[in-house]
């Protein structure tokens, strides 16, 4: 198949969009032929810079070339977050950029977004090599601390979660049923965030931290963009931005982090493997709805069938005659697969 003059053979035509091409085959067959140095830095708050260099084909592909760095900008923003983008080895592309990265453009949602994240304007740099900001990442290392009385919060778009741990332990964890996309009170949120604070508080003897993981775009401990807050006025964005701080407050001068969610499934999967790459990934309340549906529809199906077949004369005077032997065998199977669920639990435990 061909997309702006690369070829690029797939070994499986889709066939709900015959002219689909996946973004890596397509890159990798774009790549094999390009020559020309370019590179892109994504710039973040507090200085953080990200910048990857690649190649671009010549001139004769400047569709191709506007696609390929096009994908990488989008995908770059949306991965790492930026509030500047510097581009720097093929000014016409570069421009041609500017402009659809602005408010009027036809990326006005990306720059509106990212405007919402850190506050200042957006806007992509054209410059020479010369003037190509350097790599300045700025990992945060956050968690792995189970010493101590600490305070775990989950909010979540349709229940919150919290939990009292002491030395890595839990002794006490609740959940409760909240709505907080819906309502347009910031109170309901305040009040529901303090009170699984202190009800956790009280089941510790002392509060050393708290640690929250969220869904939504976080910079420190603010929610610059959540769900969780869709209904509350823009005028009240600066108490949003400082609820939980606030929340914290409110049961001492505790330390606490906020992350999101997914990130928190990561370092909990980094602490559980022993291993730094781990990637997580955080289901929200709409895929469990989804999930919760396509399990009880599969269910009502597969249990459907099984009643239609079963009540058919011959296999039911089958399992009439060999039901003992058929409900031996099931429960030897469903046995097996229990008892090496125990012995993988017991050796993960380290008993």
């Amino acid at each position: 198949m061909q997309y702006l003059g690369i070829e690029a053979a797939l070994k499986n035509q889709p066939l709900l969009d015959p002219a689909f091409i996946p973004f890596g085959v397509w890159r990798r067959e774009y790549e094999k032929e390009a020559s020309r140095p370019f590179a892109l830095a994504v710039e973040r708050d507090h200085g953080a810079v990200s910048v990857f260099e690649t190649k671009l084909r010549g001139e004769d592909f400047a569709e191709a070339n506007y696609r390929y760095i096009e994908r990488f900008v989008k995908l770059l923003l949306w991965s790492a977050g930026g509030l500047r983008v510097w581009l720097c080895g093929d000014d016409a592309l570069a421009k041609r950029l500017q402009a659809e990265y602005c408010p009027e453009g036809r990326r006005a949602f990306d720059v509106g977004f990212m405007q919402d994240v850190f506050e200042v304007p957006f806007e992509i740099v054209v410059c020479d090599w010369a003037h190509l900001p350097k790599p300045n990442e700025k990992p945060i290392r956050v968690g792995g601390h189970t010493n101590g009385c600490r305070i775990g919060f989950d909010a979540g778009g349709s229940d919150r979660k919290v939990s009292a741990v002491i030395d890595g332990q839990t002794v006490y964890s609740e959940e409760v049923v909240w709505h907080p996309k819906t309502s347009e009170d910031l109170s309901y949120q305040y009040d529901g965030i303090v009170s699984a604070f202190k009800t956790a508080a009280s089941k510790l003897p002392r509060v050393d931290g708290i640690g929250v993981s969220s869904a939504g775009t976080f910079v420190g401990n603010s929610p610059m963009v959540s769900s969780l807050f869709l209904k509350i006025p823009r005028a009240q964005r600066e108490q949003v931005k400082s609820i939980y701080d606030r929340a914290a407050k409110e049961i001492g001068d505790v330390p606490i982090v906020v992350a999101n969610d997914g990130d928190v499934t990561a370092l909990a999967g980094a602490m559980s493997l022993q291993d730094g790459c781990v990637m997580g990934l955080a289901m929200g309340t709409s895929e469990a709805v989804l999930i919760y549906a396509v399990v009880v529809l599969e269910s009502f199906f597969w249990f459907s069938f099984v009643a239609l077949i079963l009540g058919l004369p011959k296999p039911k005077a089958f399992y009439r005659k060999s039901g003992r032997w058929i409900d031996g065998i099931c429960g030897a199977i469903f046995g097996v697969f229990g008892t090496a669920l125990i012995w993988t639990a017991v050796k993960e435990s380290d008993l």
